[in-house]
């Protein structure tokens, strides 16, 4: 019932997961944000027979059940939901690595001393992990890989970090999707600015658009098309016939008046004619300094 009602109160929820997210850490989560969110965690089994059992009522609620795989929760929010990921990303909790986990992330060893004692030497070897003891204490000679992103970790890589007392990992709340009026999206397009919604709303309109013109389907995207190519025709028609409309009333007159529009295409024309001026005045300036380097090669001054 909780569960309902809660769907029913909020217009916005977060489902996330909550692996490796301790209960201290839920616990400052829900004292954080208790003034405009609520967190709900429960069994899976439980959330599911929930829904199911108030399909009638609530159908929509029937996108929620792929999403209830794992450690799953709820919050539902008043607040924007970009603001609430980003502040609740920012809470981030160093741990140490565990056997048989996937590795979040490629750890490294860097090379240089370990602060550990030469009878730790064979425990580096079992590793093939290059060594040498310096000042009584063992020292990694090379950056050592000890797994990549994806990889399963092993006991003997737990071993090290801890001894290193490394701990590469960051546990936090995982945003799995966003649930509003009955459909659930993928949490990345919080990601998604203004200017990105605009440019795909751009494409999407002029793909209607297209399509209308295309087989000559009116719609509201392609009526401006409709109209400019309309007006065009009609222009046209001014043109070739003796009606004139005001809109091509001076370019009729311009096609009436020869000698204006011989006036009109030369002042076009003026810019261009300038722009070359100066260049056939450098041009003939050139010419006298060629002449006089012709008359010094005749000259000999052996004659």
């Amino acid at each position: 019932e909780k569960l309902i009602s809660s769907f029913d109160e909020y217009k916005n929820c977060l489902i996330v997961g909550v692996d490796n997210v301790g209960s201290r850490s839920l616990m400052d989560f829900r004292y954080m944000f208790r003034e405009h969110s609520a967190f709900l965690m429960g069994k899976n089994t439980m959330m599911r027979k929930a829904i199911n059992d108030n399909k009638e009522t609530h159908p929509e609620l029937q996108t929620v059940l792929p999403y209830l795989k794992g450690n799953v929760g709820f919050i539902f929010t008043t607040m924007d939901l970009k603001e609430l990921r980003d502040l609740i990303s920012t809470h981030k909790v160093e741990a140490a690595a565990r056997a048989g986990s996937i590795a979040q992330c490629t750890v490294v060893v860097p090379a240089g001393p370990t602060g550990m004692e030469p009878q730790m030497t064979n425990f580096f070897q079992t590793l093939n992990i290059q060594t040498k003891i310096v000042k009584a204490q063992i020292e990694i000679l090379n950056d050592v890989t000890l797994f990549v992103k994806g990889d399963k970790v092993g006991s003997s890589e737990v071993a090290l970090l801890d001894k290193l007392n490394m701990k590469p990992f960051t546990y936090g709340i995982e945003f799995h999707g966003i649930y509003q009026e009955g459909s659930v999206f993928p949490a990345d397009v919080l990601d998604i600015g203004e200017a990105e919604l605009l440019a795909r709303f751009r494409e999407g309109i002029d793909a209607i658009a297209a399509l209308s013109l295309a087989t000559d389907y009116p719609t509201q995207a392609a009526m401006p098309h409709y109209v400019a190519n309309g007006f065009k025709e009609i222009m046209h028609l001014s043109l070739g016939s003796d009606y004139t409309i005001k809109e091509v009333a001076k370019i009729k007159a311009l096609l009436d008046d020869p000698e204006a529009l011989a006036a009109a295409a030369a002042a076009a024309a003026a810019p261009a004619a300038g722009g070359a001026a100066p260049a056939a005045a450098d041009t003939k300036a050139a010419e006298p300094e060629a002449e006089e380097e012709e008359e010094e090669a005749d000259f000999d001054l052996f004659d």
